[in-house]
C-alpha cells in the first residue's frame, strides 16, 4: 500500500499538478498562450495608437487648414467662370487669353511645379490622416468583436433575445418559424375586403 500511495502521490500529488507540469513539457498550455497572445496584441495596438496620436489643433492650424481648402474649389470655379465669360462676352475673354499667351514658357513650368507640389503635399497629408483614422478603427476591433460575441451568445442563451430553443420538438420548431397573426392587420384586411 505504501508503494502505490507514493507512486500516486508522485504522479497526482499537489492536486494533479505533477501531470499538468509533465504534459506542459511536451504541449503548450493553450489558456496561457491565449493570454500571452492577447497581451501582445494589446501592447502592439497601444504602441500603434501612440504612433498616430496627434495633439489637438490650435486656432492657427485650423485657419491654415481652411486656407488650404481654398485652391481646389477656386481652380474649379475659376475654370467654370472662364467658360461662362467666353459665352457671355467673347471679346473680353479673347483679350484676356491674349494676355495669357504672352506669359513666357518658364513661368508656365514654374506654375506647374508649384501646383504639382501643392497637390502632392496635400495628397500625402490627407493619406497620412486617413492611415491614422484606420489605426484608430483597428484599435476598436477587439471591443466590437467582443460586443458581437456577447450579442450572439445572448441570442442563443436560454431566456436570451432571439428565437426560443425548441429542443427536439419538431412541432415547436415549426411554430417558431411561422409568423404570428397580427389582429390589427387582420381587421384592416377585413375592412378593405368589405369596401370592395
Amino acid at each position: 500500500m505504501g508503494l502505490i500511495e507514493r507512486i500516486v502521490s508522485l504522479v497526482f500529488g499537489d492536486g494533479g499538478r505533477g501531470v499538468k507540469n509533465a504534459v506542459e513539457v511536451f504541449r503548450e498550455n493553450a489558456e496561457a498562450a491565449g493570454i500571452r497572445e492577447g497581451e501582445l496584441r494589446a501592447r502592439a495596438m497601444a504602441q500603434f495608437g501612440s504612433e498616430f496620436a496627434q495633439p489637438r489643433k490650435g486656432l492657427f492650424d485650423r485657419m491654415i487648414d481652411g486656407l488650404n481648402r481654398l485652391p481646389r474649389p477656386a481652380l474649379a470655379f475659376g475654370t467654370l467662370g472662364l467658360f461662362i465669360a467666353a459665352m457671355v462676352d467673347p471679346v473680353w475673354f479673347a483679350s484676356r487669353m491674349q494676355g495669357i499667351a504672352l506669359v513666357p514658357e518658364p513661368l508656365w513650368w514654374l506654375l506647374g511645379a508649384i501646383v504639382s507640389f501643392y497637390f502632392g503635399a496635400r495628397h500625402q497629408a490627407k493619406g497620412q490622416e486617413f492611415q491614422r483614422q484606420i489605426g484608430q478603427s483597428l484599435a476598436a476591433v477587439p471591443k466590437v468583436l467582443g460586443n458581437l460575441e456577447r450579442l450572439e451568445h445572448s441570442k442563443t442563451a436560454p431566456g436570451g433575445i432571439g428565437v426560443a430553443g425548441a429542443g427536439t420538438d419538431a412541432r415547436l420548431d415549426l411554430a417558431i418559424i411561422e409568423p404570428e397573426t397580427n389582429p390589427a392587420l387582420t381587421a384592416w384586411q377585413r375592412g378593405a375586403d368589405i369596401g370592395r
